[in-house]
């Protein structure tokens, strides 16, 4: 018979408790940051068509959602904003009375233990929805990489301000992480962390977050200054511009069509490193699951056991809630 059959009946018997304790990747609540969406108003709970169970939050729901996740052992949120107003220029991103600055304030009031992580981006803001100042250069409407910095600055400090326990950019602009930690440097926040959108790709899976977010290009793509696809070794080196200007934590963004960006990402930098489960990904997932095509509780384990058996350290996930109330056992 051989040694083979042996050894396999070995692990077929062993249960439940065997394999956890030999097991190499752990899955744990305390990795998981839930990304949220914070608008104005009162008493708002509007439904994300295409990302069931998510919504846009006004600032009174937004911290009955957080108390919940702290309660079921999330440690971090992830705070996008939907400004009454937008402008040219994303003014309201860094409006000290801004949505997000006063989500990050009811926060930290009411689950003060809890982590804000705040997005730093112009997108939600403008009314031309691209991540920085739009200007006319060579017949077209480009991205001015200079004057998007010094409002990028600007929208992290009012974050800090707020009480933010980390900024995280995402933009992809050139330069931005340095300058971000500049300025908070120079407003007195030296030991903030940044945690850096360093590889993130030009995907098609973030449609559904455009809609959560109402933030979707009036023209053009973002394929100008998001990365290619196609490339793995770019990634390393964006990484690794960001980590010399300040970076404290690495992302790669997606996750699921990017595990070997993110293996690459950890083998070689050895820092702190995020991977975002975008919104594609958990859309995909609730459509099939809601089809009946898939037991979503077992292919989100999987999925997630996958992105940190690659190496990510911190999972930014949709699920964040649902794995948490899973992993403690809960399936309702």
């Amino acid at each position: 018979m051989g040694g083979f059959p042996i050894r396999r009946m070995r692990r077929l018997r062993s249960g439940e408790r065997m394999r956890s304790l030999v097991r190499e990747t752990e899955l744990s609540a305390s990795c998981l940051v839930m990304p949220l969406f914070v608008r104005p108003g009162k008493k708002v709970r509007k439904l994300i068509e295409p990302m069931p169970g998510n919504f846009q939050l006004s600032v009174d729901e937004l911290v009955k959602e957080v108390a919940k996740l702290d309660a079921a052992g999330v440690p971090a949120v992830l705070l996008f904003g939907i400004p009454a107003e937008k402008d040219s220029a994303g003014t309201a991103a860094y409006d000290e009375a801004g949505i997000v600055q006063q989500a990050i304030r009811a926060i930290k009031k009411s689950s003060p233990e809890m982590l804000v992580i705040t997005d730093v981006c112009l997108c939600e803001y403008t009314d031309h929805g691209h991540c920085g100042v739009i200007v006319e250069r060579r017949g077209g409407k480009v991205v001015d990489n200079d004057r998007t910095l010094e409002l990028l600055a600007k929208m992290a400090v009012s974050h800090a301000n707020a009480g933010a326990d980390i900024v995280a950019p995402s933009d992809m602009m050139d330069g931005r992480v340095g300058a971000v930690r500049r300025a908070l440097d120079g407003a007195g926040f030296a030991e903030l962390p940044i945690m850096s959108y360093s590889a993130k790709y030009a995907s098609g899976f973030y449609g559904p977050f455009r809609v959560a977010a109402e933030s979707a290009p009036q023209f053009g793509d973002r394929r100008s200054y998001q990365m290619d696809p196609a490339n793995a070794d770019e990634a390393m080196r964006e990484i690794a511009l960001d980590i010399d200007e300040g970076a404290d934590i690495v992302m790669v963004k997606p996750a699921l069509a990017y595990l070997d960006v993110i293996r690459r990402a950890k083998e070689t930098f050895r820092m702190p490193l995020a991977a975002y489960s975008v919104s594609g990904e958990f859309s995909m997932v609730k459509a099939a699951a809601a089809n009946g095509w898939l037991d979503e509780k077992r292919v989100v384990t999987e999925i997630l056991t996958g992105i940190r058996r690659a190496g990510a350290d911190i999972l930014i996930t949709y699920w964040a809630a649902d794995m948490a109330r899973w992993l403690n056992g809960n399936d309702q």
